[in-house]
């Protein structure tokens, strides 16, 4: 959404999609009901079951365009935080540093998805292992070429995921970061 710009003067679909986002991220999927999308969407019902013929529909779209924005906003924090010199562990220990201490983080939401979910729709867990391929690949992408580069960056994505639920549990980044400080910069050799 462009800054400044209310989420009301977006096309329907874009404002229930926005809607969503918001309100599954931070209250979660199943706690969230249609009727509240709609209401704080602004939109009739029929409107919104033209766009989405079902909750899954929003809940799998929801997972689209999270992942899109997420996977923006990780090489772009990857790439500022390039320019002041800093190795690979410092680097991706910064960016999630400054996601984890943003407003309103909730964890991540492939992850919370796939525990309210996976079981039960099956395509949530595809979306998030989809999502979790594409972060090894960009982190793998910052690795100096090695015979156990992809193993690596598989590595580093799993303590990534650690260091995320452990915010989230004990409300407070410093442990959690300090732990994956240590992960990295043994996969990393600096």
């Amino acid at each position: 959404m462009t800054p400044g710009k209310s989420r009301y003067a977006l096309p329907a679909r874009e404002r229930i999609l926005a809607t969503a986002h918001e309100l599954f991220y931070r209250h979660g999927i199943r706690a969230t009901g249609i009727d509240r999308v709609i209401a704080e969407a602004g939109v009739t019902k029929v409107t919104f079951y033209r766009h989405f013929p079902s909750k899954n529909d929003l809940i799998l779209a929801y997972l689209e365009h999270r992942h899109r924005l997420w996977m923006d906003w990780l090489v772009e924090a990857l790439e500022r935080h390039r320019g002041r010199g800093r190795g690979t562990a410092t680097r991706l220990v910064a960016v999630f540093q400054e996601w984890f201490g943003g407003e309103g983080y909730r964890g991540c939401a492939f992850i919370n998805a796939v525990v309210e979910l996976g079981g039960t729709v099956p395509e949530v867990t595809e979306i998030a292992v989809r999502h979790k391929h594409e972060v090894t690949d960009v982190i793998a992408r910052m690795l100096p070429e090695s015979p156990d580069l992809q193993d690596h960056a598989l590595a580093i994505t799993v303590a990534l995921d650690g260091a995320i639920l452990r915010v989230q549990m004990e409300k407070t980044a410093e442990s959690a970061l300090a732990a994956l400080a240590t992960t990295l910069r043994a996969l990393t050799k600096g």
